[in-house]
């Protein structure tokens, strides 16, 4: 187990055990050609693909937090970045909201290489089998059930 991996894991049971409240956000990004962004992280359940994000820091609005979280974990840019939905979970013992954005970019990720193992864009019909069921949903949600491939 990595170093970061290890740390995640602590955090997860220390935020369960004392009950905090988080914010964070997520992302769904298009290209041009209509392909998801999607990342591998580097820590946790690092075979899953998903959408980029992350935790919005103190004083930092969650605009502020999606912009800052792409370019950090990928180097693109936000373009018509737009708030989609908002949804809440109580898995994990804790209280999470988390803010789902829409954007569009014209970058070519490049993956961190510390939060980030793998960042790349792919066809709602060629999506990897191994993107969350999570990130499955939400892409349900936003394109329809029939523009997702059929392995989830």
């Amino acid at each position: 187990m990595t170093a970061l991996s290890l740390a995640w894991a602590l955090r997860r049971w220390i935020f369960a055990l004392l009950g905090v409240r988080t914010r964070g956000v997520k992302l769904l990004v298009e290209n041009a050609a209509g392909e998801v962004l999607l990342v591998r992280n580097a820590y946790g359940k690092h075979w899953q693909w998903v959408l980029p994000g992350g935790g919005v820091g103190r004083r930092e609005s969650t605009v502020d937090a999606a912009v800052r979280e792409l370019r950090e974990e990928t180097g693109c840019h936000a373009g018509g970045l737009r708030l989609f939905a908002t949804y809440v979970s109580g898995l994990e013992g804790r209280r999470d909201t988390i803010d789902l954005f829409r954007a569009t970019t014209v970058d070519a990720p490049q993956a961190d290489r510390r939060e980030i193992a793998e960042a790349g864009f792919f066809a709602l019909d060629r999506l990897p089998d191994q993107t969350s069921p999570a990130t499955l949903r939400r892409l349900a949600e936003v394109f329809g059930a029939a523009g997702i491939s059929p392995h989830w």
